[in-house]
C-alpha cells in the first residue's frame, strides 16, 4: 500500500477528491494532510477523515525559504510519504526540495499546459480567445509547471465566460483528474489520462 502526503494552502477541495478516491481496492492511503496556512479548512476536512494533519506556517520563517524547507522535509519524512501530491500548496518549491523527493511529487495547474503556467490561468485563456480551457497534473520537476504532463481534462470556453464561471466548471474536472492520475502514478503508470 504506498503512503500519499497531501500539500495545502486552503478549502482543500482537491485534497478531498483525492483523500475520498484511496479507498477498497485503491493502492494508496492518505497518511498526512500539511498545510503552510494555520486554520486553512482543509485541516479540518482532512480530520474529520481520520488524516493526520501538520502546519508548517511559512510565515515563522520569514525571508528563510531554506528554513521553511527544511521545517517542511522533517515533518514529511516523518510520514514516510511515498508519493506528495501538491493539491492548491502556494509556495513555489525550490530545487532543493524537489530533489529530495525526485519523481515522487505530482500536482494540478488549472491550465492546458504548457499553456499559461503560474497564476490568472483562466483570465489568461479567455483573454487569448481560446475556444478551450481545463487543467493538468504534472509531475512537479525544478520548472515552475513544466514537468511531465501525466493527465489533462478539457471543458468547452462559452460565450460570456468569466475567469470566475471557467473556474467553476474546471474545478469539478480536476476533482475527476487528479483522483486518476493518481491511481495510475502510485502503480508505476505515467500514462497520460485524458478526460474530454
Amino acid at each position: 500500500m504506498k503512503r500519499v502526503a497531501i500539500l495545502i494552502s486552503g478549502s482543500g477541495s482537491n485534497m478531498v477528491a483525492l483523500a475520498d478516491s484511496m479507498t477498497g481496492d485503491h493502492p494508496a492511503r492518505p497518511v498526512l494532510v500539511l498545510s503552510n496556512v494555520p486554520g486553512a479548512g482543509g485541516l479540518a476536512k482532512a480530520e474529520a477523515r481520520g488524516i493526520d494533519t501538520a502546519v508548517v506556517d511559512h510565515k515563522a520563517y520569514p525571508g528563510d525559504r531554506e528554513a521553511f524547507e527544511a521545517a517542511l522535509i522533517e515533518r514529511l519524512d516523518a510520514a514516510a510519504p511515498d508519493v506528495i501530491c501538491l493539491a492548491g500548496f502556494m509556495r513555489i518549491l525550490t530545487p532543493r526540495f524537489i530533489n529530495h523527493y525526485a519523481g515522487r511529487i505530482l500536482n494540478i495547474h488549472p491550465s492546458l499546459l504548457p499553456k499559461y503556467k503560474g497564476l490568472d490561468t483562466h483570465a489568461r485563456a479567455l483573454s487569448a480567445g481560446d475556444a478551450e480551457a481545463g487543467c493538468s497534473v504534472h509531475e512537479v520537476t525544478a520548472e515552475l509547471d513544466g514537468g511531465p504532463i501525466l493527465g489533462q481534462a478539457r471543458v468547452p470556453v462559452e460565450p460570456g465566460d468569466t475567469a470566475e464561471t471557467l473556474a467553476a466548471r474546471v474545478l469539478p474536472m480536476e476533482h475527476r483528474l487528479y483522483p486518476a492520475v493518481l491511481a495510475r502514478f502510485v502503480t508505476g503508470d505515467r500514462t497520460p489520462v485524458a478526460l474530454p
